[in-house]
This record gives structure tokens, sequence and C-alpha cells, in this order.
């Protein structure tokens, strides 16, 4: 049909080759119309007196030779190995995919890891928008601009999945770090030298506000159920061990008090409360047959309100300055001992015990 109208455009006629066309393509040139074959030959000169012959690499090809360099670039075509028209568009339009994701990637570098999901997803959809401004305003073509934006949420949602992925990571660390701390903070709480429901308590409180404020994330909801079981077994612990260790260091305290108000100092009224006080605690567990019973006694309420007032305050932790203090007074009741009473002799007031210098020195006789 293209052959038909190119030579009718020429205002070229052929008569008819033969009669029966169904053989057409069997026959031989002398076996057609001698007009027809002679009109051909004209054609031909024609054709070729208006066609430049096309030369490659300066090679005249032939017909067959020109068919298989065409081939050759239709093939060249369909791989996308000549440039088209929406080749180039495509290689125009992938500059500008490479600008908005490195600008998103530099947005999203300078998000401070962790944080809340909803925070992240917020800046998300911010350098988004920000990313396809820049894409409206320097892409080119509307058809192979809508694969360009489809190509471009692709790849930004893989950025974004690895950051979400990174939050997670970061966000699971950090509160890790603040449980762990929170942990060795508890345990070192249940073997205080003197036992304090004040220290405890401010340590707790510290540990809760700590994590609150400090863990953030994704990862947060799961360490806050372990927190609150930690936190809570840790409490149920120190109350059962508290009233018991408490009750054992008063009855040792007493006792020493009593050494020392005796032999030591030789205060009178310290021993007589010394005893007093290791009589109390005795006597009372012996009357009520175990000392689970004193914890419910108003007495016992008052010196433990009086020992968590002196043993931890806001101003002064004793568990932390117990020995320190303790050396500091020994130190001092020595020297008092051995040198003050000497030089300046005794200037207490109150009841001591009276060692008689004097006195009959006989021999004791059997």
């Amino acid at each position: 049909m293209v052959i038909l109208t190119f030579i009718k455009s020429l205002e070229f006629t052929v008569d008819k080759p033969h009669l029966d066309r169904t053989k057409l393509c069997d026959m031989k040139d002398g076996e057609l119309d001698p007009m027809y074959v002679k009109k051909k030959e004209q054609l031909k000169q024609l054709v070729s007196s208006i066609i430049r012959p096309k030369v490659v690499q300066g090679r005249t090809l032939s017909g067959k030779e020109f068919v298989s360099f065409l081939e050759q670039i239709l093939e060249a075509l369909n791989k996308g190995e000549i440039p088209s028209t929406g080749s180039l568009v495509e290689v125009f339009n992938k500059g500008i995919l490479e600008r908005c994701l490195k600008l998103y990637h530099e947005r999203m570098e300078k998000l401070s890891l962790p944080l809340i999901e909803q925070s992240v997803q917020d800046y998300h959809e911010r350098s988004m928008e920000e990313v396809m401004k820049l894409f409206e305003e320097q892409h080119f073509g509307r058809h192979h601009a809508k694969k360009s934006v489809e190509q471009l949420q692709e790849e930004v949602d893989k950025v974004f999945k690895n950051v979400v992925m990174a939050n997670e990571y970061q966000s699971s660390k950090l509160c890790e770090a603040l449980y762990t701390r929170c942990e060795d903070k508890m345990d070192q709480l249940q073997v205080l030298r003197l036992p304090s429901m004040a220290k405890f308590n401010a340590g707790f409180l510290q540990c809760n506000q700590s994590f609150e404020q400090k863990c953030v994330g994704p990862a947060k909801p799961n360490y806050e159920v372990r927190m609150m079981k930690m936190l809570g077994k840790s409490r149920s612990l120190f109350i059962k061990e508290y009233n018991h260790r408490l009750f054992n260091w008063l009855v040792a305290f007493s006792l020493v008090m009593v050494v020392v108000g005796r032999f030591i100092i030789k205060f009178i009224l310290m021993e007589i409360g010394a005893w007093i006080l290791f009589i109390f605690l005795e006597t009372y567990t012996r009357m009520f047959w175990s000392a689970e019973s004193l914890y419910y006694n108003s007495v016992w309420h008052v010196i433990v309100s009086t020992w968590e007032t002196l043993v931890y305050s806001p101003v002064l932790d004793l568990d932390r300055w117990a020995i320190p203090a303790g050396v500091v007074v020994a130190l001092f009741i020595l020297y008092w001992r051995c040198y003050g009473r000497s030089k300046h002799g005794s200037g207490w007031i109150l009841p001591l015990y009276n060692t008689k210098k004097g006195g009959s020195n006989r021999p004791r006789s059997d």
C-alpha cells in the first residue's frame, strides 16, 4: 500500500504484470508482461535518481545491508540505547529525582532520635511537602512525571522505613539503659547499711521521674510495663525486709550503747536508756510471740519516725556518712578518754559512774 501510494505520488503508471495474480511471486521476469518489465526498470531508475545512497562509516549500503541496518536501529530504539523523546524526559527527571531524594535525606538526617512516633511522622510529612514542591517546580512532561512521582514515592518510603527502624532501635537502646540504671539503683537501696524508707522512696521517685522524662519513642510503652513491675517488686521486697532489718539493727545498737555508756564514756543515763530500749524490744516480742506484732504498735511507729528523721534528710544522709562519722566520734571519745579528762578534769554535770581512787588496799584473804 505504501509502495503504490509512493508510485502514484510520482505520477508514474505501471501495467499489470500478469493476468494470473496468484502466481506472481513464483514467476520470473521472462514470464511477465514485457511492458510491465520495461516500466519496472524505468521505475528503478527513477527511484535511484531520487533517493540518495545510504553511506554508513564511509561505505555505501546495498538494499539488504540497509534493511539489516534498519533492523539494528529499531532494536536499539526498543532497548532505549538511542535517545527518544520519552527517554530524554526520563533522563531529565532522573536528575530532579536525585535532587529531591537528597533534600529528603538531608532533612531526615537532622532528626535527633529517638522521638515519639507522631513527631517522626509529622516531620516526614513536612519534608515530603518540600520535596514535592521542588519536584513540581522542576519536573518535565506530564505522562512521564506521573511515573517519576511514583518512583520518588517508592524511594522516599524506603528511606522513611529506615528512619522508623533507626528510631525504634535508638528508643529501645535509651529505655534499656534507663531501665538498667533504675534496676541497679533499686538493688543498691535493698542493701542499705542503715535501712531508711525515706531514702528508698526518694530513690524510687527519682528513678520513676527520670524514666518518664528521658525514655521516649516507640519502645516506651513496653518498657513502662517492665519498669512498673520491677519497681513494684523492689518496693514490696524492701517493705517486707525493712521492719525486720530495723528491728535487728536497733537491738544491736542498744547493746552497743550499753557497752559505750558503761565502759567507755561511763554515762549512766546513756546506759539506762539503751537498757530500756533493749528490754522493750526483746520483752515485747517475747510477750506477743513474734516481731511482726510489734510493727503495728504505736510506740514502734514513733521509733520508726525518729529513726527516719535521724538517718535520712535532704541535708544529711547518715547511711552515706555513717562510717566517717563513727570514726570521728570514736577518735573524739578516745582523745577525751586518754587526754581530755587528765588535763581538764571531768566537766560533766550529768551523773557518771564514780570510781573511787582511794580506799583500802588490803590484800584479799582467803
